[in-house]
């Protein structure tokens, strides 16, 4: 179900409105926002996925890294997690030791606190966590706050999505995928400290929605128009070939539908290129905004302390219809 379903279905249900709540369904933003004080508010989030990897404690090292991951898009700080995990009683408790190990190492990481969790018998593993941040609530980045002016950095390389299935296809060996794999587990806390260092209003993880989709709820949300930098884009290596393979996953196509309306390629592009627009993430990068004069200095910053994937994407530019331009420089 696309964001924009979601938010009909929510709209059916009347949900209350409160002062309090600072962002809640309407941006279609991952994580919710609530002002507890004049200095705190708190960020509300769950995630949870299924393996794509042999090894069960890198399973899990990035599932807790994509959950944490929607309170760093908001600007925030991960305090505590609880556990979410659906196991199949044949996969052998071993297996769930090694990959709520892989999840507890992650959360100490980010500098947060296991408080507990629920585990239920199911015939498929899922593996993730409910997870509360703190942030200011003068301060924080949902899809609603992108400025123009603003340039945007993307932290992380796309084309994850398709190197999962390649991997499954026997298109991509093992050996292949571990380096992506990593980079999944690779937590965005350096990146999000970085992004508010230099004053970010709008940021968004790249997860599910692909590149396209999440980034045009951010248009949307901020009521502006995002210019891609096509070849600014930071890629994972094989990427666009595999997609020119065929190879997709079973949100590449739903997620193309749900973008198709709101971009525009400008130029000569193949279809395997605009493909990793739509390419779905699992635990991809931070794509903020922050003003043009600021961008570089950020970017080196970001370099100098060892997010050295990141790279200038976009822009943002006027318009009376927010949606996406994809560009070749």
């Amino acid at each position: 179900m696309s964001p924009l379903d979601l938010q009909g279905l929510f709209s059916q249900l009347q949900l209350k409105r409160n002062d309090n709540l600072l962002v809640g369904i309407e941006t279609n933003d991952d994580a919710a926002v609530y002002k507890i004080s004049e200095e705190t508010a708190i960020v509300v989030t769950a995630d949870y996925i299924t393996p794509f990897i042999d090894d069960p404690y890198l399973f899990g090292a990035v599932a807790a890294a994509n959950s944490i991951s929607d309170v760093y898009a908001m600007g925030g700080r991960p305090i505590t997690v609880l556990n979410l995990c659906m196991f199949p009683v044949k996969a052998g408790v071993d297996t769930l030791a090694k990959v709520l190990q892989g999840g507890l190492d992650k959360t100490h990481e980010a500098g947060a606190l296991l408080v507990g969790g629920h585990t239920v018998k199911d015939d498929e593993m899922k593996y993730g966590l409910s997870v509360n941040g703190i942030v200011s609530p003068k301060h924080f980045t949902p899809n609603s706050g992108a400025r123009l002016g603003d340039r945007f950095i993307l932290s992380k390389p796309v084309g994850s999505g398709v190197y999962v299935t390649g991997g499954r296809k026997g298109l991509v060996s093992p050996e292949e995928l571990l380096p992506v794999a990593h980079k999944m587990a690779e937590l965005n806390k350096v990146a999000c400290e970085t992004m508010m260092e230099f004053d970010a209003r709008g940021a968004t993880d790249i997860t599910g929605f692909g590149l396209a989709g999440h980034t045009l709820s951010m248009a949307k949300a901020s009521k502006l128009g995002i210019r891609y930098f096509y070849e600014s884009i930071p890629a994972f290596p094989r990427s666009v070939e595999l997609i020119g393979l065929g190879v997709m996953t079973g949100l590449t196509q739903p997620n193309h539908d749900l973008v198709a309306s709101g971009l525009e390629f400008k130029g000569p592009f193949t279809e395997a290129e605009q493909g990793l627009m739509w390419d779905p993430q699992t635990s991809g990068g931070l794509f903020f905004g922050v003003q043009g004069k600021d961008a570089d200095a950020c970017l080196k910053k970001l370099h100098e302390r060892g997010i050295t994937d990141a790279r200038i994407v976009a822009e943002a530019f006027k318009t009376d219809k927010p949606h996406l331009e994809i560009v070749r420089t």
